[in-house]
């Protein structure tokens, strides 16, 4: 079997220098003389500034597994047509010839690769490749589409897309999307002049891609990811004006370059800085054959979206929905909590060898020392205490929680919820729930005001001793629900040292539309604006609804990293917002108790 660390290893040793450009993985054709590359993949990526390493065709998921983690950017180069059998299809005559074992490697490349959130770069070939490993369909051939204009998305007039000019010769004009990534990477061009050689085309681009250039004819000439990720495919040649001397397409490889760059900076900072979401609903699956050592597609959080997304630890809380005030109704929630938080210290145990349980800072570094994930365990709404303090002790105790909301949807005994339930009245904090806060300031228990009343917020600021959260809240000023929080209440909050954590729900990013990760990184922006960096952090809401493209689970977190780097955030200010200055009050809070 190739091996791929020894190959990598040996590229460094050779030239001890280019780890200062990133490494851009190239595909290689697999044929008659065995591993192939084009010269002119290689020569575009060096005269772009970086680093070029071919990566032979293998099925074997260990060794592209360990590519993938060397490799900073991927590009995928052109070749045979595609198997129709990989994607659910019988060949038709006009099926040019294929490489099947090509094909099964880069399949799973392409979704192993997206998952990582590596930046992609496909090419005629490379193209049909990511519309087929992510979910839409191409055309095995384009004549045969033409005479089948029944057929969604069939063209009917066709130009000559496979030419007999020399490959740097422009033989056809493409049209790029207005407001598309392409266009941005052409400096604005509305038309580009394009070579042409494939009778194969995309059908469908699919959830993950959008369409971003098309032929006068209507053939897809391009496609990038409809979700802000890193992701371009062309349908003609670029490498070909690049090794002729011909400028035009160097943007291509220059995007991907600078993408690349970005992505590998991302990742140095994941691996120096603690990455910690403060909030999210995940033990609410646990009950549900979750299989948290693998890429479990019922959950957002697991060990290897974690990896992907570069997240060493996660807040794991358990949700508690508000019930009736009753004896029967108190009593029923905590036994509720108690089984949900034994059920997520069961699963750390099962997993001991990657992950373990926390409840300190202190404890979150060593483990992300040792190689492993950390979670720590909180409470979503404090009704899971009824009226009985002693608890709040038990849970501190027993499992250690770091944090507890004093309510959720619906007001409780403790204080009045942002969103108080039918016929219930805005309320601030009870006589009871002052006496709550002061036990959790007495155990060293987080007090958390996300999800609770304006009223309520202000009331446990001037009681509490200690920094208060908002594990999980946006910015009101930008989106006007109840769950947010204004500008003065932010103001308020970081007068007292407290931290709010930017929530991923769309709906609090949002007043109208999908929401995506440049409303996250809006509202970011504006919340250190109005705080200060000492006073914002990241709590995701994952699997309580929480996710938007671009940030969809927590193999996306490393996107949120990319962007704030583009926004010119130092790695001490990441420190800060990536865990630093929640940790601070986590510490602050403990301390004073101890």
């Amino acid at each position: 079997m190739f091996n791929w660390k020894s190959s990598y290893d040996a590229l460094h040793a050779t030239f001890p220098g280019s780890r200062r450009t990133p490494l851009i993985g190239i595909t290689g054709n697999f044929g008659e003389k065995g591993c192939e590359l084009a010269e002119g993949y290689f020569e575009s990526v060096l005269r772009a500034g970086a680093t070029p390493v071919v990566l032979p065709p293998t099925t074997d998921a260990d060794a592209l597994t360990s590519a993938l983690d060397r490799i900073d950017g991927l590009l995928l180069s052109g070749g045979a047509d595609l198997n129709p059998l990989y994607v659910g299809e019988e060949p038709i005559p006009a099926l040019g010839g294929i490489n099947p074992r090509r094909d099964l490697c880069e399949l799973l490349l392409v979704r192993l690769a997206y998952d990582r959130q590596l930046p992609i770069l496909g090419i005629c070939r490379g193209i049909q490749m990511l519309v087929a490993a992510l979910d839409g369909s191409i055309w095995q051939d384009l004549g045969y589409a033409s005479d089948h204009p029944g057929e969604s998305g069939a063209p009917t007039s066709l130009l000559k897309h496979s030419q007999t000019l020399d490959r740097a010769v422009a033989s056809h004009t493409v049209r790029t999307a207005e407001g598309s990534l392409l266009r941005q990477i052409m400096g604005g061009a509305e038309t580009l002049f394009v070579n042409s050689f494939h009778h194969q085309a995309v059908r469908e681009a699919g959830p993950h891609l959008r369409v971003s250039a098309t032929a006068p004819d209507g053939v897809v000439e391009a496609v990038e990811s409809s979700e802000h990720k890193s992701i371009l495919g062309v349908q003609w040649h670029p490498e070909c004006f690049c090794l002729a001397g011909d400028e035009s397409m160097m943007p291509l490889f220059r995007w991907l370059k600078d993408e690349a760059a970005n992505y590998r900076a991302a990742r140095e900072v994941h691996n120096r800085v603690l990455s910690l979401d403060s909030h999210c609903d995940t033990p609410m699956f646990f009950d549900q054959d979750i299989h948290f050592n693998q890429r479990d597609p019922k959950i957002l959080v697991d060990l290897h979206k974690m990896k992907e997304g570069g997240l060493d630890a996660s807040i794991m809380v358990a949700y508690i929905p508000q019930g009736p005030l009753t004896a029967e109704g108190r009593t029923a929630a905590g036994e509720y909590a108690h089984s949900q938080l034994l059920r997520v210290e069961q699963l750390a145990a099962e997993n001991s060898a990657a992950v373990a349980i926390a409840r300190s800072p202190k404890e979150l570094y060593c483990l992300k020392a040792e190689g492993k994930r950390a979670i720590m365990l909180g409470i979503e709404n404090g009704y899971a205490i009824g009226r009985d303090l002693s608890l709040l002790h038990r849970f501190k105790q027993d499992h250690g929680i770091v944090y507890m909301t004093l309510c959720h949807n619906g007001n409780n005994d403790i204080c009045g919820s942002a969103k108080p339930r039918e016929g219930e009245q805005l309320q601030g904090v009870s006589d009871f729930g002052a006496d709550v806060i002061r036990k959790m300031n007495e155990l060293g228990i987080m007090v958390d005001l996300s999800h609770a009343s304006e009223l309520s917020f202000y009331d446990a600021l001037d009681i509490s001793d200690m920094p208060i959260v908002c594990s999980h809240s946006s910015s009101r000023a930008l989106c006007d629900h109840p769950r947010n929080l204004t500008d003065d209440q932010l103001r308020a909050l970081a007068a007292k040292g407290g931290v709010a954590q930017v929530t991923f729900y769309n709906g609090f990013l949002r007043s109208d539309g999908q929401a995506s990760i440049l409303d996250a990184v809006e509202h970011l922006n504006h919340m250190v604006k109005v705080m200060g960096i000492e006073h914002v952090g990241i709590g995701t809401d994952f699997d309580g609804d929480g996710g938007v493209p671009g940030l969809a689970s927590a193999s996306e977190l490393i996107n949120f990293t990319r962007r704030l780097l583009r926004e010119r955030y130092s790695e001490d200010d990441l420190r800060l917002i990536w865990g630093g200055n929640f940790l601070r009050v986590m510490q602050q809070v403990q301390d004073a108790a101890n």
